[in-house]
């Protein structure tokens, strides 16, 4: 209930208003020392999601923002002059990750790069010394994804997952009553989401400037197979893999985690996936229209996960509804009731006992979903958690282990997707297996 009221605090201040006072962090050791943050990767993502609770939220709990690494010179000069706007002071920019480093005085970083970056970009920071607030999806590769829960393990750094889902009131309010026994066993989990929006994940105008020698592409590629230098896998990486799965790793990692945070399971027993690219020929590689079926948990605890996601249509748009025998969590209405559950008339026939569930209303905003979700309460609290636990030193609300969970389910899924098999996860390995092989690529 405490973290739950903290929440419900966070929520109900403004964007603008400071939502910690100097004074609240006046016990705390070390709250003297200014945080010194970084931006690893200068994005739309950082640019208007993360800097503005950032700024709302600096001046109180003495953090500042100092330093700036993007492999491209434009995003190093815009994002120069658009954080000392914005934040004010000054920030040293850097071509890369190892400069950053090497020039010391970095405590904590913001990493929004490529998907397949995010792991390996983590531990740079924590090795470094850093705290990291590191964008989803984790990882993209087993390998990648056992190498990051090492370092952050090893470090005993604090490491928030970009999961701002764990940060929303209406979640915690649903985790609660899941965990409480109220809702009954798990049967089923239906997750959408949906879109019509030709230009998500393109950036045609930027494509068409872009240069090799604007760049350090060897420097992009990191642990990826050698490549020539294509403008549209640097900028529009999303609808290329390996740099990025796509809709699993973008999408699917936010609502599979919470099923993974409610059940309390680390990973699915099995995935089978189909889809393909349905509308946008554009060059693509990546799915635009994609489901897949989980399957969780063992006998009468198990349950089953359908993930279906288009980019052809808007209808439906984003849902994540839980089911038990007795009704339905419903986290797009954010109500909790007895809808389809077992009624008594048929219950008695079968000699059984129903047991529906009220009609009641989660508390907490609708999380927010479109191309641009600056400014959202979720993302906001998230931030605020994540500078609460740099000082604290208190595990965030999604720690290292979220993300490691929600990226075997991401890879997985992918692994289905382009294998056409059915997948399982080989828990003495730590690998995703398609059919009798361990999938990589």
């Amino acid at each position: 209930m405490e973290r739950r009221e903290f929440l419900h605090k966070g929520a109900l201040a403004s964007l603008g208003t400071l939502a910690f006072s100097p004074k609240s962090y006046s016990k705390i050791l070390g709250a003297n020392d200014r945080v010194r943050v970084a931006c690893v990767g200068f994005s739309d993502r950082h640019r208007a999601s993360h800097v503005p609770p950032f700024k709302a939220l600096a001046k109180g709990m003495n953090f500042e923002m100092v330093a700036l690494s993007d492999l491209w010179n434009r995003r190093r000069d815009e994002g120069k002059a658009f954080l000392e706007k914005e934040l004010g002071g000054t920030i040293q920019t850097y071509r890369n990750n190892e400069e950053l480093y090497s020039a010391k005085g970095i405590d904590a970083v913001f990493i929004s790069t490529a998907d397949f970056q995010h792991a390996l970009h983590t531990i740079e920071a924590v090795k470094a010394g850093c705290d990291t607030y590191t964008e989803k999806p984790l990882a993209e590769t087993m390998e990648d994804n056992r190498a990051v829960l090492k370092a952050v393990k090893d470090s005993n750094k604090i490491v928030q997952i970009g999961s701002q889902r764990r940060s929303g009131e209406n979640y915690w309010a649903a985790d609660e009553f899941i965990k409480s026994g109220k809702f009954g066993d798990i049967k089923m989990v239906e997750l959408m989401w949906n879109v019509n929006q030709p230009g998500r994940w393109r950036r045609p105008e930027l494509t068409s400037i872009l240069k090799e020698s604007d760049i350090d592409w060897k420097r992009f590629l990191m642990n990826r197979p050698a490549d020539k230098f294509d403008p549209r896998k640097y900028l529009e990486y999303r609808l290329f893999w390996p740099y990025s799965s796509g809709i699993p790793g973008q999408w699917m990692s936010h609502q599979i985690d919470t099923v993974h945070w409610f059940s309390g399971l680390k990973h699915p027993n099995s995935v089978v996936a189909n889809g393909g690219i349905y509308q946008w020929n554009d060059g693509r590689v990546n799915a635009d229209t994609m489901t897949v079926v989980f399957d969780y948990g063992q006998g009468s605890k198990g349950f089953q996960v359908q993930f279906t996601s288009r980019f052809s249509n808007a209808a439906g748009g984003t849902k994540e509804i839980y089911y038990s025998n007795g009704g339905e969590l419903n986290l797009d209405t954010n109500t909790i009731s007895p809808n389809g559950g077992l009624r008594e008339r048929e219950a008695k026939a079968m000699g059984l006992q129903a047991n529906l569930l009220p009609t009641m209303k989660i508390e907490g905003a609708k999380v927010a979903t479109d191309a641009d979700t600056g400014g959202d309460i979720l993302t906001f609290n998230h931030v605020k958690n994540w500078m609460e636990c740099v000082r604290s030193r208190k595990t965030p609300n999604a720690p290292i282990e979220a993300g490691y969970q929600h990226s075997i389910a991401t890879i997985m899924s992918n692994a289905a997707y382009r294998t056409g098999q059915r997948v399982t996860f080989d828990e003495k390995t730590q690998e995703v297996m398609a059919g009798d092989k361990v999938f990589k690529y």
